[in-house]
């Protein structure tokens, strides 16, 4: 990690996440939190999705069946 980032994570305490909280549900009202959390839940689950499938090999196609004369 960045030493700023750290700098900037490192930098949150208790009081300050309980008042970002706060803002957070004076803002968006406690029915629209639930909503917007599954929201989330369900995009980071098709990132997954998506990355876990990006690393699987396609299928190989069957060569065609020979011709009988």
């Amino acid at each position: 990690m960045s030493p700023a980032l750290a700098g900037l994570i490192g930098g949150l305490g208790l009081p300050e996440l309980i008042i970002i909280l706060v803002i957070v549900l004076l803002l968006f009202g406690s029915t629209k939190i639930p909503q917007i959390m599954r929201g989330m839940g369900q995009g980071i689950g098709e990132f997954k999705k998506g990355i876990k499938e990006g690393n699987e090999e396609p299928p190989k196609p069957e060569p065609p069946p020979a011709e009988k004369k």
